[in-house]
């Protein structure tokens, strides 16, 4: 059967890794893979790895190709699993309480505790409540940690307590920097693993987080939107996050760039346009050789924009420039995990398909040019300056 077939063992980094090759459901009459984009890709995968008959069933997979593939079908709903969750403080800290709240609870009914934990990987990075009292300086930077850390002795007294105590959770430190630009330079993975009892698996990285500028990790070919703190305490708990089958709007990009056009201009271009075709609950996703031509950092603005253009994600496939920045940022042994379980499993973009979009828009790079926007928000009429 093809649902077995699905489920393969392969060598990453030289070392044995389950995998769940969706490549497969091509051999069960279900369409050509190779066709859906792919965010759609990274949704089908995570159905085909949780199936367990009860929650997620073959049927699911079957519907997400045909709804994909042929625009068949209502936008169903569907399971979806994220990876790992995402924190700021101001909504992290709650979530910690909640969870040692849960423990005394345990505790109260004389059972064990310490088996309440998250259940997938969690980070809470400090940086919403950083105030500036020390500026102009040599050594203000580390003067306002000093000052947080004094302010919030109690919050830091509680976080070091659910660091120690709690399984799958870590807090990055306020001097590190804002939490979607840590989790893009050190924390994701973009193929990540984990231990089971069958053995350790290897998966396209997913995530939820407690702000909405989580989309920001799209532009490492990670798929993550922004979620409330209930909605992620539920994940943490390995609870699936219930939604219905985006719809996925590609944006062609042609040409390239001129080159006093930065990121931001193109970001402005595509939020202005992206407004006027109600991308609300839809992701976007990027296709189309002007990738080329754009930056990791390029793509990480445009993606962080996700929220202004009302999208649930603004997303960029992994392609060589995706494994040219995990070498960059000292994550080498990932670059190699990804390009192998890419190529394998129908992850990596090589820009030479056309892809089936429910919308295609075409955006010309060459034609942009410099921008302002506002006075206030970032939709509102952008003036060209410079062409």
């Amino acid at each position: 059967m093809t649902e077995h077939r699905i489920k393969q063992h392969m060598s990453l980094n030289n070392q044995d890794h389950i995998v769940y090759n969706i490549t497969e459901l091509s051999t069960a009459g279900l369409g050509d893979v190779f066709q859906l984009p792919f965010a759609a890709r990274v949704l089908i995968e995570n159905l085909a790895r949780k199936m367990d008959g009860r929650i997620v069933k073959w049927d699911d997979i079957a519907t997400a190709m045909d709804f994909y593939l042929h625009g068949n079908g209502e936008s169903n709903l569907i399971a979806f699993y994220p990876g790992r969750v995402l924190m700021q403080d101001f909504t992290g800290v709650p979530a910690v309480v909640d969870f040692a709240a849960m423990r005394d609870a345990v505790h109260a009914a004389k059972l064990d505790p310490e088996k309440i934990n998250p259940l997938v990987p969690v980070d809470l990075v400090i940086d919403h409540s950083i105030q500036v009292d020390h500026f102009k300086e040599k050594n203000s930077f580390f003067l306002n940690a000093q000052k947080e850390y004094e302010r919030n002795i109690e919050r830091y007294q509680l976080l070091k307590w659910a660091q120690k105590n709690f399984d799958n959770f870590r807090v990055v430190p306020p001097e590190s920097g804002i939490c979607h630009q840590v989790n893009l330079e050190y924390l994701a993975q973009v193929v990540a693993t984990e231990k089971t009892p069958e053995g350790r698996v290897a998966y396209p990285d997913t995530l939820v987080g407690t702000d909405s500028h989580t989309t920001m990790i799209n532009a490492l070919g990670v798929l993550g939107w922004g979620v409330g703190g209930i909605e992620a305490e539920a994940v943490m708990l390995g609870q699936p996050y219930y939604m219905n089958l985006p719809e996925i709007v590609g944006v062609n990009f042609i040409g390239k760039q001129k080159k006093h056009v930065t990121s931001t201009d193109i970001a402005l271009f595509v939020t202005n346009l992206l407004r006027k075709e109600n991308v609300v609950e839809k992701i976007v996703e990027y296709t189309g050789d002007g990738l080329k031509s754009l930056t990791l950092t390029d793509r990480a603005t445009i993606a962080n924009m996700s929220p202004e253009y009302g999208a649930t994600a603004g997303f960029f496939p992994v392609d060589e420039h995706t494994l040219e920045y995990l070498n960059k940022t000292n994550r080498r042994d990932a670059a190699r995990r990804v390009e192998d379980y890419c190529r394998a499993c129908g992850f990596l973009n090589t820009h030479d398909t056309r892809l089936k979009f429910s919308k295609i828009l075409d955006v010309d790079l060459s034609m942009i040019g410099t921008t302002i926007a506002g006075p206030s928000r970032p939709q509102d009429s952008a003036m060209k300056i410079r062409t």
